[in-house]
């Protein structure tokens, strides 16, 4: 405004000495014609000026008031706006004084301890202040909770004063009530749809060995509880197939589901079988999708994922991540030959649709993806097609057996390193991935992207983090070893596939490394695949010498052994704080001594990568080491399991894994 008045008192000045300058020069030319005019003319010249300076006088003066009139009415009304604002007001500076609160503002949080919030917000908003000093406007904009009710700060800030080199800034903040909106947007989300499914897990088995008669009893136990399960929460439950069930409900109803740790499935677990049988159920459910068909296929995905994790849990698809509930009962064996021997045809027509084969295991390669990649080498050759065994990194305990295996030239040319790897694989390349079906843990991620079609042979239980682009995959979480299904594909081929003793004893060692020597996690199907390796030749003392530990390895083991504590009277827990890249080789060696130990049914042994820190779990199976591991991103089974964790160091993970572990115990 003073800008635009003192513009407008320039120009009118100007105009003014420009019509004085005409009329001097007017009376000059009138002088210099009659010279007698001269007199005359300067008076009355004079007079002009006198006159011209009262005028503007008092025409600056008339404005002035006007302006100072007009001004102190904008004042007037931005006071009366300020003080009658609709919107609770502020102006605070950010070394914490309080310049001025509305009436509104006093009133809306007078039932509220305003003053430590608004330490937290002055705090929060200098900080915003200085890290971004290119706010737009200088507008401010922040979202809080306060009481039960949710606000938008919107405002403006200047900068103020500077104490002790320290600047300060003087902002007025409006508090923007949008509890309303946020509460009709909580409502639309919360009627929204979430289709999921569930599925008896065990079907076929029971049906074997009941009769029909408990067959009609059971199943309508069953029904009776899914359809009452479904009621609680307001659900629609229909019946798709003689196993699997389709249910939808609102997604406001999925969080007392999750709340009440999906109770369903300890429900089915209670019935009681004559047969000696458990049945369980699997259920998945999603959130997301944009239409119903495909929250329903999202579903369809996150069943695979519990199924191929061992049943007996709930998985939910929510805002691209999946969260995991049950799962604690040891694997139900529920393997088929027919599978088997299909899988072994369609994977022997894969073979020779491609032009090359290149077969890859995981990061730090042990035994058990070293002799699987052995065997689906040699159906590979069999089949008249080239293989290569691709290898970024070899754990410790296999330098023996590698050099053993070397010792054939045909194995000098078939192991190849990370980079013969990557310039051998192509569109035309048949990638097998096995012991391991997730992304990061491959040995080297950078074939997935570059192999033609990818087959998956695991027997880990299922996480996240899949290889989702398979076009066939073998993943049978009842298996005690990859090694094992490797044989039983070949037991099944329709070829006639010999294998090399270095090939059956690879195979064999696997097997025995898996199930601590035929201890843990052992079928009938175990022991049939053992049988046919030993029928080709296997010399076991000779596979047992390869993975005897040096006496370093053993005296660092019992230091190991020896430092452990326990924790919840029967789990121990140990560290191995020397950086080593084969600490996970080592701590699963300790974990498996600790196991050893009387009172002792679950261990952890926590080691140092430099870049990661790994830990390894083993279970006697009372305790399910999988389920506290996957709470630290890691994954495997009730009674082996392991993960990785970064950025954090040794003991900070070691008190992380005690908290899961307790909050394990708690649910």
């Amino acid at each position: 405004m003073s800008n635009i008045n003192n513009n407008f008192f320039d120009k009118l000045v100007s105009k003014t000495k420009f019509y004085l300058v005409i009329i001097a020069i007017l009376l000059i030319i009138i002088c210099v014609i009659k010279p007698i005019l001269i007199a005359p003319a300067l008076i009355i010249y004079i007079l002009i000026i006198i006159y011209t300076y009262w005028t503007n006088q008092k025409r600056m003066a008339e404005v002035s008031e006007h302006i100072k009139d007009l001004t102190l009415n904008v004042d007037k009304v931005s006071k009366r706006t300020l003080i009658n604002s609709p919107f609770p007001l502020i102006i605070v500076e950010t070394d914490g004084s309080i310049i001025w609160k509305s009436t509104k503002f006093i009133s809306e949080f007078r039932d509220v301890e305003i003053n430590p919030i608004l330490d937290d917000i002055v705090k929060e908003l200098k900080l915003e202040i200085e890290n971004n000093p290119k706010l737009r406007n200088n507008q401010i904009l922040q979202k809080i909770e306060i009481g039960n009710k949710n606000y938008k700060i919107v405002g403006e800030y200047v900068k103020t004063k500077s104490v002790d080199k320290k600047k300060e800034y003087m902002a007025t903040l409006y508090f923007v009530d949008e509890t309303e909106i946020i509460n009709l947007k909580n409502d639309y989300k919360d009627s929204q749809i979430c289709i999921g499914i569930a599925m008896i897990d065990n079907y076929e088995e029971i049906i074997q060995r009941i009769s029909v008669e408990q067959q009609i009893q059971l199943f309508s136990q069953i029904e009776k509880k899914i359809y009452e399960w479904a009621s609680e929460f307001k659900g629609l439950v229909v019946k798709a197939e003689r196993d699997t069930f389709i249910w939808i409900c609102e997604q406001k109803y999925l969080r007392i589901l999750e709340e009440n740790k999906f109770n369903i499935l300890d429900s089915i677990k209670e019935i009681e079988i004559s047969a000696k049988i458990q049945s369980t159920l699997s259920i998945a459910v999603s959130t997301e999708g944009d239409s119903y068909y495909e929250k329903y296929k999202l579903a369809k995905n996150a069943i695979d994922i519990a199924l191929g994790r061992g049943g007996d849990q709930a998985v939910i698809r929510k805002n691209g991540k999946y969260s995991f509930f049950g799962g604690r009962t040891q694997e139900l064996e529920k393997r088929t030959k027919v599978k088997a021997r299909s899988v072994s045809n369609a994977l022997e027509e894969l073979i020779l649709e491609s032009n090359n084969v290149v077969i890859m295991g995981h990061t730090n390669c042990d035994i058990d993806a070293l002799g699987s990649a052995l065997g689906i080498y040699r159906v590979a050759k069999t089949l008249g097609k080239e293989a290569h065994i691709a290898s970024g990194t070899i754990g410790i305990g296999l330098e023996n057996f590698v050099e053993y295996a070397k010792r054939d030239p045909e194995y000098q040319e078939a192991i190849i390193d990370k980079e013969e790897a990557i310039e051998i694989t192509n569109s035309g390349t048949l990638l097998i991935v096995v012991d391991t079906h997730k992304k990061s843990y491959s040995d080297i991620p950078e074939l997935i992207d570059m192999a033609g079609k990818i087959v998956i042979i695991d027997h880990h239980r299922m996480s996240t983090d899949y290889i989702d682009n398979s076009v066939l995959t073998f993943q049978e979480v009842y298996a005690s070893s990859a090694a094992e299904l490797v044989t039983e594909l070949i037991v099944y081929s329709d070829q006639n596939i010999k294998l090399t003793n270095i090939e059956a004893e690879g195979l064999y060692a696997g097997i025995m490394m898996d199930t601590k020597n035929f201890t843990f996690k052992t079928g009938v199907r175990t022991f049939e695949a053992a049988a046919y390796l030993r029928r080709c030749g296997v010399d076991i003392i000779k596979v047992k010498k390869w993975f005897q530990s040096d006496l370093n390895t053993y005296n660092t083991i019992s230091q190991i052994v020896a430092k452990s504590e326990i924790v919840g009277e029967s789990i121990a827990i140990s560290i191995y704080d020397r950086v080593d890249k084969d600490a996970n080789i080592i701590c699963a060696k300790a974990a498996d001594e600790l196991l050893t130990i009387s009172n002792i049914t679950a261990s952890f042994v926590i080691g140092n990568y430099g870049e990661k820190i790994c830990i390894s779990g083993r279970s006697l199976g009372d305790i399910n080491v999988q389920v506290i591991l996957e709470k630290l991103g890691g994954g495997g089974h009730i009674t082996l399991a392991g993960a990785q964790v970064e950025g954090m160091n040794i003991y900070d993970v070691k008190k992380e894994l005690i908290g899961k572990i307790k909050e394990y115990f708690s649910e």
